[in-house]
C-alpha cells in the first residue's frame, strides 16, 4: 500500500480516468466492485475515493459526443509533470499529437491530452490541488499501467525521448515482447508488450484487488462482464468489462518465493 503526498516525479502514472455516459450508473458499478466512495455535489467530474482518499475520476460525457465515441473503451493514464509546456513540447518533438490543452482545471491543476506514434492515448497531469492518485497499490485502488502494441518500435522510441525512461528486459517472461519501462532514478513504471493480434495500440489499467475470483464475481453481479481469472507470475488476474463497454484488469498479487 501506498499513500502519495506529493506529486509524483515526471513521467509516473499519477492520475486515471474514465469518460463515461452515465456517472450514477458508473458509481454504482465501481462502488460494488472496488468499494469507492464519491463526494456529493460532483456531476460533470466525479473524484472517486477509498477510504477518502483520490484515487480516479469520472468525467460525464454525452454518448454522442465525438470525443466519447473515439476512445477505445479504456481507463485513460496521466503521467505526472512539473512542467506541462516543457512536457508537451518533447510529446511534439518526438512525433506525438497534442490533442488538448494545456489546460488549467481551477485550483487542481494542468491537464493535457496527446496520442502517441503508435495511436495509444495518453495524458498529462500537473498536480497542485489534487496530487493524482493518493491511495496505489492497495486493493480498489491503480496497481500498475502497461501499454500494448501490435507495433511496439515506436512506443519503445518515443516514451524514452519524452520522459528520458529507460528500457529494460524481462527475464521472468521468456518467449514474450516485453521491456520494462523505468524512470531515471532506476523506478520502474509500467511496460510495452508487443502483441501482434492486438486490434490497436492502447494504455491498459489493472487495478489491484485482495480476491481476483471475488472481484469477477462482483463484477458480474453489479452488470458488468468477467473473464474467467487466470495465473501468471506475478498475480491472478481477470479482465473486466463494465457497464459501458469499457475493459481493464484485476489482480491479486502472489507471493513471490526464493
Amino acid at each position: 500500500m501506498s499513500h502519495v503526498i506529493r506529486n509524483q516525479p515526471t513521467g509516473t502514472p499519477t492520475w486515471i480516468d474514465l469518460d463515461v455516459p452515465d456517472v450514477e450508473r458508473a458509481k454504482e458499478f465501481y462502488g460494488a466492485l472496488f468499494g469507492w466512495e464519491y463526494e456529493a455535489g460532483e456531476t460533470a467530474y466525479t473524484v472517486c475515493r477509498l477510504h477518502g482518499r483520490a484515487v480516479a475520476g469520472f468525467r460525464q460525457v454525452p454518448a454522442s459526443d465525438s470525443h466519447a465515441s473515439a476512445l477505445p473503451g479504456l481507463w485513460c493514464v496521466y503521467f505526472a509533470t512539473d512542467d506541462s509546456d516543457a512536457t508537451v513540447k518533447r510529446i511534439v518533438d518526438a512525433g506525438g499529437t497534442l490533442t488538448r490543452g494545456p489546460l488549467e482545471i481551477g485550483d487542481q491543476g494542468r491537464l493535457s491530452l496527446a496520442v502517441d506514434p503508435s495511436g495509444s492515448r495518453f495524458g498529462l497531469w500537473e498536480g497542485r490541488a489534487l496530487l493524482g492518485c493518493e491511495t496505489v497499490n492497495e486493493p480498489g485502488s491503480l496497481l500498475r499501467n502497461d501499454l500494448t502494441s501490435p507495433d511496439p518500435g515506436p512506443a519503445r522510441e518515443f516514451y524514452p525521448a519524452v520522459f528520458d525512461f529507460t528500457l529494460d528486459g524481462n527475464d521472468d517472461l521468456p518467449g514474450v515482447d516485453f521491456t520494462f519501462l523505468r524512470r531515471p532514478d532506476g523506478h520502474e513504471i509500467g511496460g510495452i508488450t508487443g502483441v501482434p493480434e492486438a486490434p490497436s495500440a492502447a494504455w491498459q489499467t489493472l487495478f489491484e484487488v485482495a480476491d481476483a475470483d471475488a472481484a469477477a464475481e462482483r463484477a458480474v453481479a453489479a452488470g458488468g462482464t468477467a473473464d474467467a481469472p487466470s495465473d501468471m507470475i506475478y498475480a491472478r488476474l481477470a479482465k473486466i468489462t463494465d457497464p459501458f463497454g469499457n475493459s481493464f484488469e484485476v489482480g491479486a498479487r502472489r507471493a513471490r518465493t526464493s
